[in-house]
């Protein structure tokens, strides 16, 4: 019997895709002469092109026709095709694509139980990237326990010493990363809370580096005008890898619920993560990781699935409540 040719399609984003990495380990060790192809948008191709369990990474970038991608994947022979996505594209795509797919329960309707309800039909707790698991039934794997991971290539470790190397930070001291960006606005901590943080750090004699893409650049930079030593930001100078290489030389990161999370995650270093609006029962904790959630427990929580423009309730009190001194005891626990 051939071996398998296995094609997995996760098109965004960040936190997602790296959580799709556990199942391509799994299919990896259980079948070694498989060919694996992951289908996921040019901007996130950077977290699986380094990744050695791949042989191939397909992307769709802005401009591309589902027709045209569907006429490549057509030609690829795969005799599995997992959809990790279960959007309404990846749905079109099963159409263009004939053959066997599978794919997985979202629990989309526990979510809406928990959120609208407040009924906790979440039985088992299954984390997302054990749920994406169930399109692999066919292949007999199992999670190994392990996290999400990262690979990064030589040019990115370099990327990121160059950028340490002029950032200005003292290199001797310990270096510990924030991650003030989130998506939507009801993710993200307070900056003032970001401020104190960032000055109770540097006060106790540790570097902080900010991190995020192009549109956390604000964010990081009212944070950075709080301090007069002590900080740099990186945040929009870094690529995905590089920043994956940056986030692998600090000893903490703290982060929002969102990609910096998952990305300090999968490159083992220890994270901070900061839950508002979302919960656990979502699947989307920092997965196998070493990791410290902080959150509040109000029976508000949960008003959303990924985070809004503006608190439900007008108050935001599962972010503003989270307190620095808190979140400043979790990151000195991992310094220890």
């Amino acid at each position: 019997m051939a071996p398998p040719a296995i094609l997995l399609v996760r098109f965004s984003s960040l936190g997602d895709v790296l959580l799709t990495t556990p199942l391509i380990r799994a299919l990896r060790a259980r079948h070694p002469d498989a060919t694996l192809t992951a289908l996921t948008k040019a901007a996130w191709a950077p977290l699986l092109s380094a990744n050695p369990h791949l042989d191939q990474v397909v992307t769709i970038a802005p401009g591309d026709t589902l027709g045209g991608l569907a006429r490549a994947l057509r030609r690829g022979g795969f005799s599995h095709r997992l959809d990790l996505h279960g959007s309404v594209r990846s749905r079109m795509l099963r159409l263009l694509v004939p053959g066997a797919w599978q794919g997985y329960d979202a629990r989309r309707r526990e979510r809406r139980a928990l959120i609208h309800a407040r009924r906790d039909h979440y039985h088992p707790r299954v984390p997302v990237p054990e749920r994406y698991f169930e399109a692999a039934r066919e292949l007999d794997v199992r999670p190994d326990g392990g996290p999400a991971e990262l690979f990064t290539s030589p040019g990115a470790e370099a990327r990121a010493e160059e950028w340490l190397a002029t950032a200005g930070l003292d290199e001797t001291a310990p270096l510990v990363a924030l991650a003030p960006g989130a998506a939507h606005p009801t993710k993200r901590w307070p900056l003032t809370h970001w401020r104190a943080l960032a000055r109770a750090l540097v006060e106790r004699g540790m570097q902080v580096a900010l991190v995020g893409h192009g549109g956390d650049r604000a964010a990081a930079a009212e944070v950075l005008a709080s301090l007069d030593h002590g900080a740099a930001s990186a945040a929009g100078q870094l690529d995905l890898q590089a920043s994956g290489a940056l986030l692998r030389r600090a000893r903490v990161v703290v982060s929002n619920d969102s990609g910096p999370m998952h990305l300090a995650a999968a490159v083992g270093t220890p994270v901070v993560a900061l839950f508002g609006p979302t919960v656990e029962q979502f699947g989307f904790f920092p997965y196998r990781a070493r990791a410290s959630v902080v959150e509040r427990d109000l029976p508000c929580r949960p008003c959303s699935s990924k985070g809004g423009p503006r608190c439900p309730l007008g108050h935001h009190r599962c972010m503003t409540e989270l307190l620095p001194e808190v979140v400043m005891a979790r990151v000195r626990e991992w310094l220890a």
